[in-house]
């Protein structure tokens, strides 16, 4: 049998690794597959955190067979003990000769040393294979590892005007089934779905996710709600849900500080987490950041009006943006995506670039990013 180009087989090691999309938060989703003679004896993926990782897996799976085999792994094994023991111990013991890695993992912890083992054990190392696509699968994972705060990725869903809801707040629902099923899908793979007091009080949104057509289980997204003066009310839909809930305030509670302190001993006695940061009337948005990234926080969601998205935009804070474009027009009073300073020249605009555009029911999906300067 002809040996397969090894891009064939990280790419099947890729498709593995997508089985954690839903599950590995915060660790990263990594696939393993293991050849020998050109057929595969084993393979994996890293399910969710504690659990094995995919190498192991993997060598489990191929047993003695592993001796003088060929592993592809989407991202660097591991070199240190944390809740598992180090994957490139495992691939030397069983006594793999070859390892085709896609990418070298960020982690400080790792960052090349899983690689420098291997050689070290006189094990040939192959750099690079499909590398894109494993940083892409793993872009939050990076964010919090290279910027030590997560991806952010802001949710629009719009008229063809750019509008999101009427003048009065109505906007359910803009967009189509489809489209609506499609956020759910990002929503999963988020680590947290993160929104403004001022949607809560307004909507009243559960912030969940609900899926029916996928065939995994799901970890639900913690739910973020930025709310300086500690507005939210304690009997909000998203509160009453199972899953974390986490509320970031300010340091000044506002006019009354025995109040403020009452509140939150409410919210906590119903299981909410609240993160004070600094600010008055807006929380810095740059420190809950950072503080998401110590949490372990890979990928944000943010489902929010056009106060938040402007704040975040314009402290440039939006990686991505994941725009739904419905076919209708709502109008020049209806409600704009951004609050955002008033440009005073075309020169002063804020370019972003597409990075997919697809339809998805009876809409568009756009995908795009901050263009680079």
């Amino acid at each position: 049998m002809t040996v397969q180009p090894d891009q064939v087989y990280m790419a099947r090691a890729l498709r593995l690794a997508g089985k954690g999309l839903y599950t590995a938060d915060p660790n990263p989703r990594v696939g393993c597959v293991l050849t020998k003679a050109g057929e595969i004896i084993g393979e994996g993926w890293h399910v969710r955190a504690g659990e094995f990782h995919a190498e192991r897996v993997a060598l489990k799976q191929a047993g003695s067979k592993s001796q003088g085999a060929n592993a592809f792994v989407t991202l660097e094994p591991c070199s240190h003990t944390g809740r598992t023991g180090p994957c490139a111990d495992e691939l030397i013991e069983a006594g793999v000769v070859r390892v085709v890695c896609a990418v070298l993992d960020p982690n400080p912890k790792v960052a090349g040393t899983g690689i420098r083992r291997l050689k070290t054990a006189g094990i040939e190392v192959v750099l690079g294979v499909l590398e894109q696509s494993a940083v892409a699968l793993n872009s939050g994972y990076f964010s919090r590892m290279t910027r030590t705060r997560p991806l952010i990725r802001s949710k629009l869903a719009v008229s063809l005007d750019g509008r999101t809801a009427l003048a009065g707040g109505e906007s359910q629902w803009i967009t189509g089934e489809a489209a609506r099923a499609d956020v759910h899908r990002w929503r999963a793979r988020s680590s947290a779905i993160v929104t403004g007091v001022g949607t809560v009080l307004a909507d009243n949104p559960s912030l969940n996710v609900r899926l029916e057509d996928v065939d995994r289980s799901i970890v639900q997204p913690a739910r973020v709600v930025i709310d300086a003066q500690l507005q939210t009310p304690l009997n909000a839909k998203l509160l009453s849900l199972s899953g974390d809930v986490i509320i970031f305030t300010t340091h000044d509670p506002g006019p009354s500080r025995q109040v403020a302190m009452e509140k939150t001993e409410d919210l906590m006695r119903q299981g909410v987490a609240v993160e004070v940061v600094s600010g008055s009337n807006r929380c810095d948005l740059k420190q809950v950041m950072q503080r998401l990234g110590e949490l372990e926080f890979n990928e944000l969601w943010v489902e929010a009006g056009s106060t938040l998205n402007g704040a975040l935009l314009e402290m440039g804070l939006i990686d991505e943006f994941v725009i739904y474009i419905a076919p209708h027009l709502l109008g020049t009073d209806a409600r704009g995506m951004f609050a955002i300073e008033p440009l005073t020249s075309l020169e002063r605009r804020i370019q972003v670039k597409y990075e997919d555009i697809r339809k998805v029911g009876d809409d568009l999906r756009i995908v795009a990013c901050l263009a680079e300067s």
